[in-house]
C-alpha cells in the first residue's frame, strides 16, 4: 500500500512497474488517471488549484486505502494526489489496483476513486473568465460513494 501526497507529475509507467512488481500472483492491474478539464459547468476552466491539510489528507487517504484491502484482495495499490496550481490535461490523482483477479481490482480501483471525491480532505479553486469560484460537492459523487455502503 502506498499513499502519495504531492505538488509534482507523475509518471503512470514508473507507478505500474513498482505497483506490479515481480509478483507473478498478480493476474490484474487496472489504473484510473483523472485529468483537469478545460469546461466545468459550461464554464471554460484555464486552471484549477488544489488544496489540502498536509498530514490529515495523508492520514485519510491511507484510512480509504486500507478499507479497500479490507474489502478486496488487493496484492498492493498507489494512490497519488496532486496538489497545487494544474492546468488543463494536467494529471490529477492516479489510482492503481493489482489483485490475482481482474474483479477485485476493478470494484476496488472504482470504490477508491469513488471514495477519494468525497471523502478525501482537498479543496479545488478553478479559475474561469468570469473568476475563481470553489468547487461544490457532487450529488453524482456522493450517490457513486453511496454505493458502497456497508450499512
Amino acid at each position: 500500500m502506498a499513499v502519495r501526497v504531492q505538488r509534482e507529475d507523475f509518471d503512470v509507467g514508473v507507478e505500474y512497474r513498482a505497483v506490479v512488481g515481480d509478483d507473478p500472483g498478480i493476474g490484474a492491474a487496472v489504473s484510473f488517471v483523472g485529468l483537469v478539464r478545460d469546461v466545468a459547468g459550461g464554464d471554460r476552466v484555464s486552471a484549477m488549484t488544489l488544496e489540502h491539510y498536509p498530514g490529515m489528507t495523508e492520514k485519510q487517504l491511507a484510512t480509504i486505502e486500507a478499507e479497500a484491502h479490507r474489502r478486496w484482495p488487493l496484492s498492493r495499490s498507489v494512490i497519488i494526489h496532486r496538489y497545487g496550481r494544474l492546468l488543463p490535461r494536467d494529471q490529477i490523482v492516479l489510482v492503481i489496483t493489482a489483485s490475482q483477479h481482474r474483479q477485485a481490482a476493478f470494484e476496488a480501483c472504482s470504490f477508491l476513486m469513488d471514495w477519494l471525491k468525497t471523502q478525501a480532505p482537498f479543496w479545488k479553486l478553478e479559475e474561469t473568465p468570469d473568476g475563481a469560484r470553489w468547487v461544490e460537492a457532487k450529488a453524482g459523487d456522493t450517490a457513486a460513494a453511496a454505493r458502497w455502503s456497508t450499512g
